[in-house]
C-alpha cells in the first residue's frame, strides 16, 4: 500500500498499541466535541437571546432527530468496517469499491432523510407530547435542520473512510473550520436578524455543507487505492450488501438508544418547558462526556477491523483492553468534573435558577455513572470490528428500548419522578455491557478458527 500521508496516516496492525490508539483517539474526541459545538451554539445562541421557549423548542427534537438520523448514520459503520478490514488484507480493489459505493450511497440516503423529516416532524412532536407553546419552533427547526442531511450524510460516510485508513487529524481541521462558521451564523442570524430558531438551524445546515465539501475534496486528493474519482461513482451491489448486512444492525442499535430517548423525552414534557429546558441544556453538556468516550468506540471498530483483516488476533486483543482500560478512566473523571461544577456550565445555556436546578438533578444521576455507557459502546464497537452487527442490535433492543419502555410504564408510572426516569439509565448499561462482553469472549474465540477476510 502506497503512503497515504506520513503526517496523518497510523499504522494500525503494526508497532506499540497504547500510544497509537491515543493518537487515533484524540482527534476524534475533538472532532466529536467540535459536532457538538454545532448543537451547543444552537441552544447557547437562542437560550441567551430567544428566551425559554425557543430553548426548549431547539433541546426537546434533540432525541427525535437522532432517531431519524442514526438508522442512515449506522451505514456508515459498515463502511468503516469494511474499508478497515480491506486495507488490513491488502485487497485494493474492496477498498475502492467501498469508497465509491459508501460516497454515492450517502447523498441518496440523505435526500431520503430530508424528505421523511420535513414531512413527518411535526407529527412525531405531536406523538411526544410536545407542548402547544413549543410545537411550532421545534417544528420549524427540524424542517430547516433536515434540508441540511445530504451534506450531514456524505461528512459522515467520508469521515468513515478516513478513520477506515487510520487518519483522524484532517477530519478535526474541517470540523474546526465549520464550527467556526456555525458559531458566527449563529449569532448574526439571531441577534442581528432576528430569526430566532430558523436562524440556528439555516446556520447549521450551512456548516455541515462547508465540512461535506472539505472531507470530498480531501478524499480525491488521497494517493492510494482509497482515492475517490468522482467519475467512478456507482453502487457496487456486493459491496453495498455487506456494508448493508453491517451497517443496518449497526443502525438499528443506535436507533433503539434513540427510541427509548424519546420515550423519556416524551415522560419529561410531562413536567413542562422549565424542566424540559434544564433536561436540554444537562444532555447538551453530557453529549461532551460521551463525545470524549464515544472515540473509543471509534478506535475500537477501526483497529479492531484492520487486525482483524490481517488475522492479527493478539493485537485485537490488546486493543479491546487497552481502549476500556483508557474509557474507564476518562468517563469517571469527565463525568464526575461535569457534575461537580455544573454550577457553573449550566448558565452558558440559560439564567433561569429553576432550569439550572433541574439540570444538575440530571448530572446527579446520569453524568456520575456516565463511564458505564462508554464501557458498554467501546465493547461494541471491537464486536463490530469482528465483523458481527446483530447480537449488539438484540442487546440494545432488549437493554436499551425494551427495558426503559418497560420502565417508564411501570416504575415511572407509580411515581412519577424525575430522580425515577433517570435511574433507569445506569441500570440499562449495566445489564448491556455485561452482555456485550460476554458476547465478545465468545465471538473472538470463535473468528480465530476461521479465515478472517474473504477478498472480492
Amino acid at each position: 500500500m502506497k503512503a497515504i500521508g506520513k503526517n496523518y496516516e497510523i499504522d494500525m496492525i503494526n508497532g506499540p498499541l497504547f500510544g497509537k490508539i491515543l493518537m487515533f483517539s484524540l482527534p476524534l474526541m475533538l472532532s466529536s466535541m467540535l459536532q457538538l459545538l454545532f448543537n451547543a451554539a444552537d441552544v447557547i445562541v437562542v437560550g441567551r437571546f430567544a428566551g425559554e421557549s425557543s430553548l426548549a423548542a431547539v433541546g426537546s427534537t434533540g432525541a427525535l432527530t437522532n432517531l431519524l438520523v442514526n438508522l442512515f448514520v449506522g451505514f456508515s459503520v459498515g463502511t468503516n468496517v469494511l474499508t478497515a478490514q480491506a486495507i488490513g488484507s491488502g485487497d485494493k480493489k474492496l477498498a475502492g469499491d467501498t469508497v465509491h459505493t459508501s460516497v454515492l450511497f450517502s447523498v441518496i440516503c440523505g435526500f431520503a432523510l430530508a424528505i421523511i423529516g420535513v414531512v413527518l416532524c411535526e407529527p412525531l412532536l405531536e406523538m411526544m407530547d410536545t407542548p402547544a407553546d413549543v410545537i411550532g419552533k421545534a417544528a420549524l427547526y427540524m424542517r430547516i435542520y433536515f434540508m441540511g442531511m445530504p451534506a450531514s450524510m456524505l461528512y459522515n460516510f467520508g469521515y468513515a473512510v478516513m478513520r477506515a485508513l487510520g487518519d483522524t487529524r484532517r477530519p478535526m481541521y474541517y470540523l474546526i473550520v465549520a464550527g467556526i462558521i456555525n458559531v458566527i451564523l449563529n449569532i448574526v442570524f439571531v441577534t442581528q436578524f432576528d430569526m430566532d430558531v430558523a436562524g440556528v438551524a439555516l446556520a447549521t445546515i450551512i456548516s455541515q455543507a462547508v465540512s461535506a465539501l472539505l472531507i470530498v475534496r480531501c478524499l480525491t486528493k488521497l494517493d492510494n487505492f482509497c482515492r475517490l474519482d468522482l467519475k467512478k461513482l456507482r453502487i457496487n451491489r456486493r459491496v453495498m450488501l455487506r456494508m448493508v448486512r453491517i451497517g443496518i444492525p449497526a443502525g438499528i442499535q443506535t436507533m433503539m438508544f434513540s427510541v427509548s430517548n424519546v420515550i423519556i423525552q416524551s415522560s419529561i414534557n410531562y413536567f413542562g418547558k422549565t424542566v424540559m429546558a434544564g433536561n436540554a441544556a444537562a444532555a447538551n453538556v453530557e453529549g461532551f462526556v460521551y463525545a470524549a468516550m464515544n472515540a473509543f468506540h471509534q478506535t475500537a471498530l477501526s483497529f479492531t477491523s484492520q487486525n482483524y483483516g490481517a488475522a492479527r488476533f493478539d493485537r485485537v486483543k490488546k486493543v479491546f483492553i487497552e481502549c476500556l482500560a483508557i474509557v474507564s478512566v476518562i468517563g469517571l473523571v469527565l463525568g464526575n468534573l461535569v457534575t461537580l461544577f455544573g454550577e457553573y456550565l449550566l448558565p452558558l445555556y440559560t439564567n433561569g435558577t429553576e432550569v439550572i436546578e433541574y439540570g444538575l438533578l440530571r448530572f446527579n444521576y446520569v453524568c456520575t455513572t456516565y463511564f458505564l455507557c462508554g464501557i458498554m459502546e467501546t465493547i461494541v464497537g471491537a464486536v463490530r470490528g469482528l465483523g458481527s452487527s446483530v447480537v449488539p442490535m438484540i442487546v440494545s433492543i432488549v437493554g436499551a428500548c425494551g427495558f426503559r419502555v418497560l420502565w417508564v410504564y411501570t416504575a415511572f408510572a407509580a411515581d412519577k419522578r424525575l430522580e425515577v426516569l433517570y435511574i433507569s439509565y445506569p441500570i440499562s448499561w449495566i445489564a448491556m455491557a455485561l452482555c456485550q462482553g460476554i458476547y465478545f469472549l465468545w465471538l473472538y474465540k470463535h473468528v480465530q478458527k476461521r479465515r478472517p477476510l474473504q477478498k472480492s
